[in-house]
């Protein structure tokens, strides 16, 4: 066992019983299949993967890396063909390691956690593009005062979505205000009585994810300040309930069911012809306004 730990050596049940070939699964371990923008990305490659004739092994890590070691590993054990990832943050990365080792074709998505990126091709959205977009609309509506409401300060993925709205504000030579945290619902009504408390002139903001901005539209209207109308707000991702809630949330689009489809297809490529995806690859975003922004 030592110097099984010692060479990276990896059990593989699949080749236990037979020698060669493939076992037809595709591992898929996502960092939060709480947030419905995962979860249609599960869903979106699980079905891409099942029409050409694999199966999907899913496992949610819950952005806990010590889980993702765990569901990695055994997920090599048992000989997957090949593994889309979309990692949590933390950790030494050894599981990226001992994918490496294992030679195995691996796609990280949507958040770009080891740099080798010419062995871990690494596939996401235009997020700059997208925060610009919506900064923009903002102020083309007489917003001066506009506030960027969620993500984690330490994550990349946050600051990948901030650069368009701090390099717009700067443009103008308008203020920033950052109210930075979790991206959640809860920590949207937060972040709204926060903004109502410390920042009264802000009258818009652009929000991490939808689930901030859906967290924020209750506590405006329970101060009265109508959404859409007294304060505009624009969220990202588009999940399903932007277009549900009313007033209808104003969202920068991450075409996340074509983004599953397209990362399925490029893996199966690398499987099936060895070609390799690029290095890094990103899909554009759209903005999408309703009646929030």
């Amino acid at each position: 066992r030592a110097a099984m730990r010692k060479t990276g050596y990896v059990y593989n049940r699949g080749a236990a019983h037979m020698r060669g070939g493939s076992t037809g699964l595709i591992g898929l371990v996502i960092n939060n299949l709480r947030n419905p923008f995962y979860t249609e990305f599960a869903v979106s490659t699980q079905m891409t993967l099942t029409d050409q004739g694999f199966a999907t092994v899913v496992a949610n890590s819950n952005n806990d890396w010590r889980l993702q070691e765990q569901v990695v590993g055994s997920m090599l054990e048992h000989g997957v063909d090949g593994l889309i990832i979309a990692p949590c943050y933390g950790g030494d990365r050894q599981d990226f390691d001992r994918i490496a080792r294992a030679g195995l074709p691996t796609i990280q998505v949507l958040r770009h956690m080891d740099e080798r990126t010419d062995v871990f091709p690494f596939c996401s959205m235009q997020y700059d593009t997208g925060s610009y977009a919506a900064t923009n609309h903002l102020i083309t509506r007489g917003a001066r005062r506009i506030a960027y409401v969620g993500g984690d300060p330490d994550y990349s993925i946050t600051h990948e979505r901030i650069i368009g709205y701090g390099k717009r504000m700067q443009e103008e030579e308008l203020e920033t205000t950052f109210v930075l945290g979790e991206s959640t619902r809860e920590f949207g009504a937060e972040a709204a009585r926060r903004l109502m408390a410390d920042h009264p002139d802000v009258t818009a903001a652009l929000t991490f994810n939808d689930l901030v901005a859906l967290g924020m539209m209750p506590v405006f209207a329970e101060a009265g300040r109508q959404v859409g109308r007294d304060f505009h707000l624009i969220g990202f991702d588009d999940i399903a309930e932007a277009a549900q809630v009313w007033p209808r949330l104003s969202t920068v689009r991450c075409d996340v069911k074509q983004f599953g489809i397209t990362v399925s297809e490029m893996l199966l490529k690398w499987l099936q012809t060895g070609a390799k995806p690029a290095g890094c690859t990103r899909f554009p975003t759209k903005l999408i306004t309703r009646e929030t922004g």
